[in-house]
Formats: C-alpha cells, structure tokens, sequence
C-alpha cells in the first residue's frame, strides 16, 4: 500500500471518530477534535484549572494581550501531537509499525503535558519555591514541573476513577519527562524511541510544544512570527528510531531556535517583566507563612488549587500578617514597580566561570558617602537565553535526510549553512533594580563600582526611550 493510500485510509478513519469527538474551535489551529477518552481528562477539575494559568505568567502586564492559558496551549499541543503522529504513520506505514496504542500515548502525553505547573509560568518552581526553602528544591519538583505532572496525572486517573490501559499510561508519562536529563536515559532503549521526541524532545529540542507556543504566544503579544511549523510538521521521517527532516529545511530549523531566542529576549524576559516578577516573588514569599502557599505542592490533592488568583487573594485579605505582600501587589497595580538600574550580558569567555551576582554583592561595592543601600533595598535577575541545548549548537544534534528514499541521516555543519549564524549559542543577562525609586543612583554606582572590581568593566552612557539617562555596563 502507497503513502498515499495510508493517508486516505487515515483520513477516513479519523472522519469515522470524529462522531464520538469534541469539536473545539482553536484560534491558532483552527478545529480541534478531542476524543472520548481525552474528554475524561478535560473535564476534570484539575485540567480545568489551567485556564486559571496564564501561559505566559505575569508578561500580560507589559503585553496586554498575552492573556491566553495553559488550558488552550495544552489543547494545541494534543492537536499537533496528533497531526504529528498520525503523519508519520501515514507516510511510512508498517515500516515503523506504528499502533492506535502508540497514537493514543502520543496524544495523552501532549494533552497533560503541562498539568503540573504551577501559578506565573515558570516563576513558581524556579524563583518562589527556591526562595522559600532556602536553596533547596522540594520533593516533588526536583527537576520541574514535568515532575509534579506525573504526579498530578496518576491523581487524575486514581481520583476519577479513568479506565486507561497501565502500559500506555505509563510510556505517555515517560513523554511529559521525555526533554530532562534523567527521562532521556531512562527511555533511550526503548523501542520506538522516536514517539518519546514528539512532545518533549530531549533530544535536540524540537518538538511540538514549542510549535504551538512559538506562535501562539507570538500571535498574543502581536508579533509576528516567521517560524514556519507546518514545514518540519509535514515532513517528519524516521530514520533509525530517530525523527529527522529534509535537507531542504534547515533553514526553518534554524528558525525554530532563533525564533525561540528571539520570544525570550523580546517577550519572556522583558525588563519590566523582570521587575513584576521579582515583586511577585517578594509578594509570595512574604505571604507565605501565613497562606501556607508553598505547603500546597506536598499533595497533588492541594497542590491542583493553586493558581494565578493567589494574587488577588492577597490582595484582598485584610488580614496584617499580609500587609507588607498586600503593598507589593498594589504597588505593581499602581505601576509603582522596581526600577531597572543596569544591566549587561556576560561575555561567552566568561560564561564558564561566571558566579551568580546577589544583592549583598551589590551592597558591598556601595560608595561610603550619600545613601546606605541594605540588602533589601536591591533586587537581582540573572536570565539565560538559549538556543535550546545551553552553550552547544543546537543544529548539532538534529539529524537530516536528502529525500525520502533515503535511508541514511546525517548532520549538517554549522559552516555549510551560514557564515551568519551565531558564534556564541548562550546568553546570560544581569539586571539590577533598585525597590524604590529614590535608591536608583545608588544601586547604579553600587553596581558599577561591583563589576569594575570583579570583571574590569566599565561603564557607557546611553540615552533610554523615556529620556532618563543611565548607564549600560560593558566589558573594557
């Protein structure tokens, strides 16, 4: 039977189930159809409560429009897992003898993908949480999210009582986990170990996730979005347990990575986003004690109440145990937010060696005369943007194939694809706030007087949008 002839059959049969289907109206995938089996995990309380989690945390308050949720990007993502599973199959047939078992983990894998995260995007598990327990990650994240999604799927089933088969519970499980270090290995000898690079690749990073959130996202915030998925999406082809792409388009995967680059520096780790978050942090930490916030992740049975409407119940509770993380929150309400003193991206000689930079660092380098900063009075982000696989070239690890009689992959070399492609695949950026407006001088010099002494940098003037001057630190 011919590709051809596989596609249609699979048409038709996806026509036939559509009858028993759910038919969702995506704005980014346009319908989508959520079979019977899915539907019992949407209508649980705990799916549900991820419309009450904006996709993108709190960067709706310097994108109005990035009001969208993991509710619709999880939907998105079961969509593209389908599409993607089901065009393989159609494409190479019993070559790699794809089975309804392996579609339906596919699909459950990318429709509970993300159920175990937490409120504000990534902020819980990577700034909330380390603060509150001092450092010290807690059982049930400690690696991320992915983690308490396990956790939260087998609560999900146990609680509703879903009837599912064990095995293919088990391998989507592996799947939500399939892009961190330790799932990897685990399922590496698995047959079939292409189905797990799908939905989290841990392989090279491709993966449908970032096709649903790269436009997604890009379409909310009114950006555009050059990235292409369709391309990669059609084109998929298996070549020794392994999902490799045309030759032709390896420009489009170059276009994935900077695409995902781009959303980071322009979008997910905008400046003033920066500076909402750490309030936030601020806010969640000091109210902590008394809501008991971070007691919630020990039991997926609590853990699945919280979301980004913690804020407005501190905001609201007049109890003065809360009053200093009530101010925060109506601070950042007011736009009365930390201010930006400085920043500056460190210099890939330096990446190797480079020690995060805290707020008593800041203090330490003030200057004797004029205002005396304490520790509280300043606030540090240290972001890192890459192309998916931290300091190594991403394109490095995706495999090609010429055309699709062919049985061999291969990788192409950087050199062959552009002498414009970057040189350095990893940046990690230093910002500084000053909490209160009138510390903003201090915190500048303090931190310039910091870098000259630790790294020999100096200082550059630069006019900003609105006017003010202030000072952009570089590396002499």
């Amino acid at each position: 039977m011919t590709a051809v002839s596989n596609g249609l059959n699979h048409h038709c049969a996806s026509y036939l189930d559509r009858r028993f289907s759910k038919q969702v109206r995506d704005n980014v995938h346009g319908y989508i159809y959520l079979d019977p089996l899915f539907l019992k995990f949407v209508d649980t309380e705990e799916f549900q409560r991820l419309r009450d989690l904006k996709q993108l945390g709190l960067t709706y308050m310097v994108y109005p429009g990035a009001v969208h949720s993991r509710f619709e990007h999880s939907l998105g993502v079961y969509w593209l897992a389908s599409e993607a599973v089901h065009k393989i199959k159609a494409n190479q047939g019993s070559e790699i003898d794809i089975d309804d078992l392996d579609i339906t983990t596919v699909k459950l894998a990318g429709l509970l993908h993300d159920i175990g995260h937490g409120p504000f995007s990534h902020l819980f598990e990577r700034e909330f949480l380390p603060r509150v327990y001092n450092g010290l990650k807690c059982l049930l994240f400690s690696r991320s999210h992915e983690d308490m999604s396990l956790k939260m799927i087998d609560f999900i089933v146990d609680s509703h009582n879903i009837d599912i088969d064990p095995e293919c519970l088990k391998k989507a499980k592996n799947m939500v986990v399939a892009s961190t270090e330790h799932a990897s290995q685990k399922t590496v000898n698995n047959e079939k170990r292409f189905l797990y690079d799908i939905v989290a690749n841990g392989r090279n990073g491709i993966d449908v996730d970032k096709f649903d959130y790269l436009v997604r996202d890009s379409r909310a915030c009114g950006l555009g979005c050059s990235f292409q998925f369709e391309r990669l999406l059609d084109t998929m082809h298996v070549i020794e347990d392994e999902i490799c792409y045309r030759a032709k388009d390896y420009l489009t995967v170059q276009k994935l990575f900077a695409t995902r680059a781009d959303m980071h520096r322009t979008v997910y780790t905008h400046a003033k986003v920066k500076a909402i978050e750490l309030m936030v942090v601020d806010a969640l930490s000091k109210a902590n004690d008394h809501l008991g916030i971070s007691s919630s992740i020990q039991e997926p049975s609590e853990f699945w109440k919280i979301d980004d409407s913690i804020l407005k119940v501190i905001e609201t509770n007049p109890s003065q145990e809360l009053k200093e993380a009530r101010e925060l929150i109506q601070r950042i309400r007011r736009r009365d937010l930390y201010q930006f003193c400085n920043e500056f991206s460190v210099p890939k000689d330096k990446l190797e060696h480079f020690k995060d930079i805290t707020a008593k660092d800041i203090i330490c380098s003030q200057n004797s005369n004029g205002i005396t900063l304490k520790e509280d009075d300043v606030a540090v982000s240290i972001t890192k943007i890459d192309l998916t696989r931290g300091r190594s070239n991403p394109l490095e690890s995706v495999q090609f194939f010429q055309d699709y009689e062919s049985k061999v992959k291969f990788p192409i070399e950087k050199d062959l694809i552009s002498h414009l492609l970057p040189s350095s695949y990893q940046d990690t950026i230093v910002r500084v706030y000053a909490k209160k407006p009138e510390l903003v001088d201090a915190v500048s010099v303090a931190f310039e007087n910091f870098q000259h002494k630790m790294y020999g940098m100096t200082a550059q003037v630069h006019a900003t949008p609105n006017k003010k001057r202030c000072k952009r630190l570089i590396f002499s």
